[in-house]
């Protein structure tokens, strides 16, 4: 009977062991700035964010010495003068709200180049912690860039390298 119960006891340890999950991290913030691509990509939609908020704060600039130029002659405008300077203002700064939502809306300009130049460098790394996943058998890969709630990770778990070198990198 003893022999019997130790005889089960080690095959279903066995079993255990045989179906236990392998677990692996990656830190996509180390990768994505490890890719030259993915750098030129961010540069150039910095430089494009750069230009639209020039543009808008040169909206808002002239909105702000219209306003003060309001103020400094309202008391010399007629009543229909005061009015059309009032919508005049109104109408511009209704227009840089607009320019606004155009480039950094929900699906504004940003959005887009964003999804333009940086989608297929995110897609790449995906699809290689994809394949990585699928050839070493792992139940679960983490991202530890936006993940503040793993306290701990053992480095040895740390497939980041490997993604980079199946990319090429």
């Amino acid at each position: 009977m003893k022999k019997t119960l130790l005889i089960l006891t080690v095959l279903f340890a066995a079993a255990q062991v045989s179906f236990a999950q392998r677990y692996a991290f990656v830190d996509t913030d180390y990768i994505l700035n490890s890719i030259p691509a993915y750098r030129a990509a961010q540069e150039q939609l910095e430089e494009l964010i750069e230009g639209w908020e020039k543009e808008i704060e040169n909206i808002y600039g002239r909105i702000e010495q219209l306003y003060r130029d309001f103020q400094s002659q309202r008391a010399l405008m007629s009543e229909e003068m005061r009015k059309k300077r009032e919508e005049e203002i109104i109408n511009l700064e209704a227009d840089a709200k607009k320019l606004q939502h155009k480039y950094f809306g929900p699906e504004g300009e940003m959005e887009k180049k964003q999804e333009e130049l940086i989608g297929p460098i995110q897609d790449q790394v995906y699809n290689a912690v994809a394949n990585i996943a699928e050839e070493g058998n792992y139940a679960v890969i983490f991202d530890m860039a936006n993940s503040p709630t793993l306290l701990y990770t053992n480095p040895r778990y740390d497939l980041s390298d490997e993604v980079l070198s199946k990319l090429g990198y």
